[in-house]
């Protein structure tokens, strides 16, 4: 099997990976919605979406169009950060239970969650994020996608985690306050 071949089971694997955080948002998201929770950044969502699956779509087209060479030092290091996001990832949500969805819904009355990776950063799941967006296209030398992800996902970053901390502020415990629903809780 070829490297390009490998590379897009393992872009597959992540997409399915996606379609799994879909289904956990969706009921997530009801859960949020049947006890008072309000969505606030609607807007940015679409762009967010869009661009997610651009960076899936991109990487392979890049790969299958320009067929760079598979360096294993790079491959295998990159490789390695994309199987730590999605540790990473699943740490987020798994700490935030019921809480964790892709949107930013705030359920009035509950506090902040401070435990797992929240005791240490204020929004791990975009760590998990920035990390994969750069990692995933580098295990098959997909600089291109690598580097328009990147800067796509800082400008859109900057404005979902606005919306994120405006909607944190309105729990109990705020302003220090950190886990919260949303992608990037």
């Amino acid at each position: 099997m070829s490297s390009e071949a490998w590379f897009t089971l393992l872009v597959g694997v992540v997409a399915l990976e996606r379609l799994a955080e879909l289904v956990t948002s969706k009921r997530n998201a009801a859960w949020s919605r049947a006890r008072g929770g309000r969505e606030t950044g609607q807007r940015h969502y679409a762009v967010m979406v869009v661009l997610h699956s651009g960076l899936l779509a991109g990487a392979l087209a890049e790969t299958w169009a320009r067929r760079p060479a598979f360096v294993p030092v790079l491959g295998w290091t990159m490789l390695a950060l994309v199987l730590a996001s999605q540790a990473l990832r699943w740490w987020c949500i798994s700490t935030l239970g019921p809480r964790w969805n892709t949107r930013v819904i705030v359920v009035p009355g509950l506090a902040p969650v401070a435990a797992g990776p929240y005791r240490w950063l204020r929004h791990p799941n975009y760590v998990a994020v920035v990390v994969e967006g750069f990692a995933l296209p580098l295990v098959h030398t997909a600089w291109i996608t690598a580097a328009v992800f990147t800067a796509c996902n800082a400008a859109l970053l900057a404005v979902r985690i606005r919306v994120e901390e405006a909607a944190l502020a309105t729990l109990p415990g705020a302003p220090g306050a950190a886990g919260v629903a949303g992608a990037g809780r």
